[in-house]
């Protein structure tokens, strides 16, 4: 009879062998073959020593060997195979409605790298395009004196959000409001987090399969995807000021698109913030930092 670890390891072989693609929750074929054994075990995915010699009968092997099988087929993500998706601890669900989580904003929220720009003014947080509301439900808990609007385009994206306020009791302090970026928010925010659609149209080409099968609005701000993946930051920085309060901050997520990003903005005085991935994928802009180098 097998064992846990040993399934896991099998796992992690085929993913390789495979050619998976990772970076919705893992970053290699071992983590991904943890996550989705114990999860098809119902064991925690947290703790994989505490049961990693737990024996496994051959009908759950099976399990696993087919659920392994649809990863591998049809590449979906593992987080829409198991619906759930886990940032900076804290569980979440998600479908093909919505992007996987993984904002490195969510390590500044826990970690307290905007801190510095925040203070007693700071009373109501945007979340734009906030997807499966992942980082709504994060601010909320981070700062429990705020009162959290949670935003997208996408309707069916925000049904997943739902999902999530309700999941973690919050339905008293987030709101949720479709809107076409700030088009029906008038504000005024102290604070708001996006992680926007930024991919451009040639890495869009060039995206794996598991990437294309979510929704490409959340990744490029339409199918075809912007020359420079800036389309949408741009009516977002025009669009901002008027929205924002005197001493408000944006949280901007542009994720490996820098140069894309310092090109369109040669005159924006941005604050870049140190994540785990470096200081490269997440900016900072006051609100008078916006009106000094847009105008």
């Amino acid at each position: 009879m097998s064992t846990v670890i040993a399934l896991i390891e099998a796992a992690a072989e085929r993913l390789d062998a495979a050619g998976v693609a990772f970076g919705h929750g893992t970053a290699n074929a071992f983590d991904e073959a943890a996550w989705l054994v114990l999860w098809q075990l119902r064991q925690p995915i947290d703790d994989l020593d505490a049961v990693a010699d737990r024996p496994v009968s051959p009908a759950e092997q099976a399990q696993v060997e087919a659920l392994i099988e649809t990863r591998i087929r049809t590449r979906q993500p593992a987080a829409y195979l198991t619906k759930e998706a886990w940032l900076q601890g804290v569980p979440f669900y998600v479908d093909e409605r919505a992007i996987v989580p993984r904002s490195f904003i969510a390590e500044l929220l826990i970690d307290g790298g905007i801190d510095y720009w925040l203070g007693p003014h700071t009373q109501q947080v945007l979340d734009l395009c906030t997807g499966n509301g992942s980082l709504a439900v994060l601010a909320a808990m981070t700062y429990p004196e705020v009162t959290v609007t949670a935003s997208d385009i996408s309707a069916t994206a925000l049904e997943v959000a739902a999902i999530n306020v309700t999941r973690h009791a919050l339905d008293s302090r987030i709101t949720l409001v479709a809107s076409d970026g700030l088009a029906a928010l008038p504000g005024p925010w102290d604070l708001i987090l996006c992680n926007p659609p930024y991919v451009n149209a040639q890495s869009m080409a060039a995206l794996p399969p598991e990437y294309q099968a979510e929704p490409a609005l959340a990744l490029s701000g339409n199918a075809a995807g912007g020359t420079d993946g800036m389309d949408f930051i741009r009516g977002l920085l025009a669009d901002a000021p008027s929205r924002m309060s005197a001493q408000a901050v944006l949280v901007l997520e542009i994720g490996n698109e820098r140069a894309y990003f310092e090109a369109a903005f040669p005159r924006l005085e941005a604050v870049w913030l140190d994540t785990s991935a470096g200081e490269d994928q997440v900016l900072l802009l006051t609100r008078d930092a916006i009106v000094r180098g847009l105008h």
